[in-house]
């Protein structure tokens, strides 16, 4: 009788659903417009379904000592997946998520509410508007995770955006994104040259069957301006249940090639999954 079952309403930008994992007991799948969006584990949010998500995590894990809080801001909110996980690994921790869809931020509220005392403040706002306004050196992550349908928006893949960003963050900060792209990797490398015009440090993580263009599939980029721990990356995404790879250094200027970084004026979304490259069953 105490059975959960999905939900499913209609948001700003789609039809959004929730269902239950039949594994795990106070587990959920969020979905919009049938596109797998988070998982959240309300018993333990520590616990991180996706396979991407799970390398966002594992730099999370390395850029303070752990259990050190830190002020965050995330870019694209979904069901507060990793505000959650940082909220459980690093108490005390102040973040911002900032979400178009407020009628998304509703739904998450309402049925897979956040502990009491979890520092996290969602405002409803386009991700460069607000992160425009934000203030000089207020962050020591910045998470960007923001998908329009199943792209990333033009408005976000800029040298003008990145600016912000950088700016935006502490000097020992670190900014993370996830991207999406397949074989040439034009979308992926135009990032890492946009990236390099404002940060010295980047690494990249993705699956080795991605790398090798075998498949479109996500990547999580580093970038910072001071060295990342790249012994500690590789050792947890190695070790991962779905282990990946590590890209730093000379091996990474080289797979970036000749790209040039993007303006606003050229930015264009990231590329179209091919068809069920998200989807779930």
């Amino acid at each position: 009788m105490n059975e959960p079952v999905p939900v499913t309403r209609e948001v700003d930008h789609g039809t959004a659903k929730l269902m239950p994992d039949v594994d795990r007991e106070r587990a959920w799948l969020l979905t919009v417009d049938g596109a797998p969006q988070s998982y959240v584990d309300l018993d333990e949010p520590a616990h991180l379904e996706f396979e991407y998500v799970r390398r966002l995590g594992h730099v999370l894990d390395t850029v303070a000592p752990p259990g050190r809080p830190v002020d965050a801001l995330h870019l694209g909110g979904g069901a507060l997946t990793l505000p959650r996980y940082l909220a459980a690994t690093r108490p005390g921790s102040r973040q911002d998520v900032v979400e178009r869809d407020g009628g998304l931020l509703d739904l998450v509220a309402e049925h897979l509410p956040l502990p009491a005392g979890a520092g996290v403040t969602s405002h409803t706002a386009d991700a460069r508007t607000w992160l425009e306004a934000a203030p000089d050196d207020s962050a020591d992550v910045l998470v960007a995770d923001v998908f329009g349908g199943s792209r990333v928006p033009a408005h976000l893949t800029s040298v003008a955006y990145v600016r912000e960003a950088a700016r935006v963050l502490r000097p020992g900060g670190v900014y993370l994104a996830n991207l999406a792209d397949a074989a040439p990797f034009a979308f992926l490398r135009s990032q890492l040259a946009t990236l390099m015009t404002q940060f010295e440090e980047l690494a990249l993580i993705a699956e080795p069957g991605v790398l090798r263009g075998r498949r479109f599939g996500n990547a999580v980029l580093a970038a910072a301006h001071r060295p990342l721990d790249i012994a500690a990356l590789s050792r947890a995404t190695a070790a991962d249940a779905f282990p990946a790879r590590v890209e730093h250094g000379a091996a990474l200027r080289d797979f970036a090639g000749g790209a040039r970084p993007v303006r606003d004026e050229d930015a264009v979304p990231s590329p179209e999954p091919p068809e069920g490259a998200f989807g779930i069953g």
